[in-house]
């Protein structure tokens, strides 16, 4: 594995990460009445769920 393809295959785990503290956030925000602030944050997560699928897409390809 290149070092190039392990620092994409760490930020897609913890672009990951992320997604898991956005979301929890978002669910807490929610359960809490603040709906604006959920909506938002569950924009976010989806932005980087895309983001997520595309990265690692990119090291699928350098692992073929």
């Amino acid at each position: 594995m290149n070092t190039s393809h392990a620092e994409l295959d760490s930020a897609s785990t913890t672009i990951d990460e992320l997604i898991d503290r956005i979301s929890a956030a978002a669910n807490r925000f929610e359960a809490g009445g603040d709906e604006a602030t959920a909506t938002d944050l569950y924009d976010v997560e989806r932005s980087m769920r895309a983001a997520s699928r595309r990265l690692g897409a990119v090291v699928r390809r350098l692992d073929a």
